[in-house]
């Protein structure tokens, strides 16, 4: 296989120039009557012409670059990439567990297939990166037999949860398809013609439109979206998933740009001060970076930046880049939690003065992009990456990004 070699940024860009790419982007939010949707053109097109493959989340050349450390034994990715084949998650003695309806309520509860489906979807994508490393056939054939196991029986998702459950799991099965459709030779036309049916039939109608929940779902929902329609080429569910999304992240993360309030999440219906209050979690005092789950906690703010990053990380790789875009709020909240996630007493006006912490593995990726590709100081977000590498999985749909994107300049 060609290599595509990576170009790194010059370091020598500093914040102003993300200042500079978010204002020529139209980034800059409005007020007023044009609050809730930005200053930003959200009719624009944003599906590349043709997709590029593998594509969702990784890059061949991406991943060309983890093969070169890995088998030259750098650090941190030879640790990361131990970490992933020690793994429950690699091994090749795997039983998939699918079933035609996966039922997943408040938190899982009933649990009919929600643990399996998304750790067998974890699990091939954790095959496909070994089999990207080693070239080592069995590992490819895992995964292979994974996403068959599931193609073959899966019909519906059901109960409270189904939006959420089809959006993590669906954000993961396409990474893994997009690498071995990609790279490797052994999986048939009919499989994957019927791996297609059902990220469109199954997962797609149960993302596309989004939620009215809290941002961490519709983040990631978006994700799976973007990541569905990266796989089948779909152009036009690109565009419709990017066109939320770039709603959904003013929402989400607060810029003192914004106002004195939060950016309302679109077709919600949430639009004055004290529903607004509510809906960030009893938080009246806004200050940049803090994000609508903040004072819920720490865990489920972290889905919601993953979600964002990766879907920014997979728009870069479509030559459709959103970090110019959405690269600030990122910044800031990554920043902010950070801060507190490292110890940072936290001040009676935030949270009633008490946070529930718990980031998790998920800043490996923005922060690549932001502090490494783009030279941008994030000192907060770098202690922290630093100290949790190699970052593991969230056992949802997060996994081995110290691997993946540490210092990954491709």
């Amino acid at each position: 296989m060609t290599r595509i070699p990576g170009s790194r940024r010059a370091r020598s860009i500093a914040g102003v120039a993300l200042a500079a790419a978010l204002a020529a982007s139209g980034c800059a939010q409005a007020t007023g009557a044009t609050r809730t949707a930005g200053a930003v053109n959200l009719g624009a097109k944003a599906a590349p012409a043709a997709f590029t493959h593998p594509g969702v989340l990784v890059s061949r050349s991406q991943l060309d670059f983890v093969r070169g450390k890995v088998n030259a034994g750098a650090q941190p990715w030879k640790s990361a990439y131990d970490q992933m084949l020690g793994s429950r998650y690699a091994s090749l003695s795997r039983t998939p567990k699918p079933r035609a309806v996966v039922e997943c309520g408040p938190v899982s509860n009933p649990n009919h297939g929600c643990t399996d489906e998304r750790e067998d979807a974890l699990a091939a994508y954790t095959d496909a990166l070994a089999w990207y490393i080693t070239r080592d056939g069995r590992y490819a054939d895992k995964a292979i037999q994974l996403m068959n196991a599931w193609s073959a029986v899966l019909k519906d998702h059901t109960n409270s949860n189904a939006p959420l459950q089809s959006g993590w799991s669906a954000s993961v099965w396409p990474r893994a398809a997009e690498i071995i459709r990609y790279t490797y030779t052994g999986w048939t036309s009919d499989a994957v013609t019927r791996f297609a049916a059902m990220l469109r039939n199954v997962y797609l109608p149960k993302v596309i439109n989004g939620s009215n929940s809290n941002g961490n779902w519709e983040l990631s929902m978006m994700e799976a979206a973007v990541g569905i329609s990266v796989f089948l080429d779909d152009r036009t569910s690109y565009d419709k998933a990017v066109a939320r999304f770039r709603k959904r992240v003013p929402a989400y993360i607060y810029l003192s740009s914004d106002g004195a309030l939060p950016v309302a999440p679109a077709g919600t219906g949430i639009d004055t001060k004290a529903e607004i209050v509510k809906y960030w979690q009893g938080q009246s005092t806004f200050v940049t970076g803090l994000t609508q789950e903040t004072c819920r906690d720490f865990v489920h703010t972290g889905y919601g930046i993953s979600a964002i990053s990766h879907v920014a990380e997979t728009s870069r790789i479509q030559k459709a880049d959103l970090y110019p875009e959405v690269g600030e709020r990122l910044r800031q909240a990554l920043g902010f939690q950070a801060k507190y996630q490292l110890g940072a007493a936290v001040p009676s006006w935030l949270c009633g003065g008490t946070l529930k912490r718990g980031l998790g593995p998920v800043t490996e990726v923005a922060f690549n992009a932001l502090h490494n590709r783009m030279g941008i100081a994030m000192a907060n977000t770098q202690k922290l990456t630093e100290q949790q590498r190699p970052a593991g999985t969230n056992n949802l749909f997060v996994a081995w990004e110290t691997l993946t994107h540490a210092e990954n300049p491709a």
